[in-house]
């Protein structure tokens, strides 16, 4: 059988993809980028790598459209062992994350205008920004870096979805007979992680990032689930795969 065939291996070429296009935004350019507490630095920073900075944003949006082929993926592998499990995948996974990642890029959209303006260039839309001369250098500046601190706040709320949405996918897979029910135990343990770091992000942003650093054991759920789809799907005893009966006429 061909791994298009297999529904679990199409899950996993949906979730490898969002996986490799993740980290440009999330991770490579804020530590090429942003200088921390620095927001002059920060604006040159974009300024003189706009193109880098531009394919962040589309990274973001490319996330969000693979999001929802990952979730409508995720829909027909599991739709058999609860179809209203499997529903509350796709709004809390896909819908609602994919959303947040299209605002997200409005948000670096502005970062980038106002950057743009500060080193002399014209507008993010093509367009030109001259009503950003009534701020001088340092007001532009801040802006810049309350656009990008509008990004990160938008990515802790995110977090939430990113958790909830594991709690059904552990579900499912542990109710599933083609999925080790170990894997679901992990997914539901990553996503209280996912909402714990939220949470911290909320109420305590100094811890953030220790919090994180103690996850990652937690973190490595959904890792383990797309390598196990990847190269081994949903095997034969997944329903989507079981041949349909005849019905007699």
């Amino acid at each position: 059988m061909s791994w298009a065939r297999n529904p679990g291996r199409v899950v996993g070429f949906w979730y490898l993809l969002l996986v490799l296009g993740g980290p440009l935004r999330l991770i490579y350019i804020p530590n090429k980028l942003f200088v921390h507490d620095n927001a002059a630095a920060t604006a040159g920073n974009i300024a003189a790598h706009e193109l880098l900075f531009r394919f962040g944003m589309l990274s973001d949006l490319l996330g969000a459209v693979v999001l929802i082929f990952l979730v409508l993926a995720f829909y027909r592998l599991f739709k058999e062992v609860d179809q209203q499990l499997a529903v509350l995948l796709v709004i809390v996974g896909g819908v609602m994350p994919a959303l947040i990642n299209f605002v997200n890029v409005v948000s670096d959209a502005g970062a980038l205008m106002v950057a743009r303006s500060g080193s002399g260039g014209g507008g993010g839309g093509g367009g030109g920004a001259d009503f950003l001369s009534a701020f001088d250098k340092p007001q532009r500046d801040a802006l810049v870096l309350l656009f990008l601190r509008l990004h990160h706040a938008q990515i802790v709320a995110a977090e939430i979805l990113w958790g909830l949405w594991l709690f059904p996918m552990g579900a499912l897979a542990y109710k599933s007979r083609f999925l080790p029910r170990f894997i679901g135990v992990w997914l539901i343990i990553n996503g209280v992680a996912y909402i714990v770091l939220s949470l911290t992000g909320l109420f305590f942003p100094d811890y953030q990032n220790k919090v994180f650093a103690y996850s990652q054991p937690a973190l490595f759920g959904e890792l383990a689930i797309m390598l196990w789809l990847v190269f081994k799907g949903a095997g034969a005893q997944s329903p989507s795969l079981q041949p349909q009966s005849d019905t007699a006429l």
